[in-house]
């Protein structure tokens, strides 16, 4: 299974795709986008909602799995900042899993913005790693190991930045929800936790023995049930 299936599959993932769909409060035949459509597993579920649905992703790969999985929608690989859709064309616009990876947002919220119509509903956020929850007996060590997980991608805690970059691009009704991903399978995580403890050994934050002991205590955890992580992922919705 690809990393973008697993993301899509994992616990609590179809949960927070249906929180994002309330929040777009669409009827059947409006036109949406989904922006970073991955997979294409939004894309599949707001389509056979009735939905008119456009996916568009930076990653040809990404696409081509995403037209397996929604062969009555529209696919394009481009840029968020950069979409190949008319002005005011669209009533929903949608992009999670995506603020992470941008320097900035600001221009893909300026499209956004020009893509949808007036009244058109926009649900955008994240995970914002800032607020990733492990459990542990070192909770200091935790907490310089999260940074190193943090270190792994561009904009870490973009998702808290989202409200405010909406207003200044003239959206309004502007609500934050938090949705909640508790994990306790360790097994789950384990890829995420080694790849946290490499990068903060990576940066010199931690010793490469700081990091084999964390990895072990987290392990047996895993093997007493023990184990505990909390995700928040922050979801902002908006009328343009």
């Amino acid at each position: 299974m690809s990393f973008l299936e697993w993301i899509e599959e994992r616990p609590g993932a179809a949960e927070l795709r249906a929180a994002s769909y309330r929040l777009l409060a669409l009827k059947r035949g409006a036109a949406c986008v989904d922006v970073a459509c991955g997979a294409g597993h939004a894309v599949a579920e707001l389509t056979r909602k009735g939905l008119k649905v456009t996916g568009v992703d930076v990653d040809p790969d990404a696409i081509e799995a995403a037209r397996e999985r929604a062969p009555g929608a529209m696919f394009h690989v481009a840029h968020s900042d950069d979409l190949p859709l008319e002005d005011a064309s669209m009533d929903g616009y949608r992009a999670l899993r995506l603020f992470h990876l941008l320097d900035d947002p600001r221009p893909t919220i300026a499209e956004a913005h020009r893509v949808l119509r007036a009244g058109g509903r926009i649900v955008v956020g994240g995970q914002d790693y800032g607020f990733f929850l492990i459990d542990s007996s070192d909770q200091d060590l935790t907490d310089v190991i999260r940074l190193g997980l943090e270190s792994r991608t561009v904009s870490p805690r973009a998702a808290r930045t989202l409200r405010d970059v909406l207003l200044d691009h003239r959206f309004h009704d502007v609500e934050v929800a938090v949705h909640n991903e508790v994990v306790t399978d360790y097994k789950l995580m384990a890829p995420q936790l080694k790849s946290a403890a490499e990068a903060a050994v990576a940066k010199a934050l931690i010793t490469q023995e700081d990091a084999a002991g964390w990895l072990s205590e987290q392990a047996g955890r895993g093997r007493r049930d023990r184990f505990l992580a909390a995700i928040p992922t922050l979801l902002v919705s908006a009328t343009a």
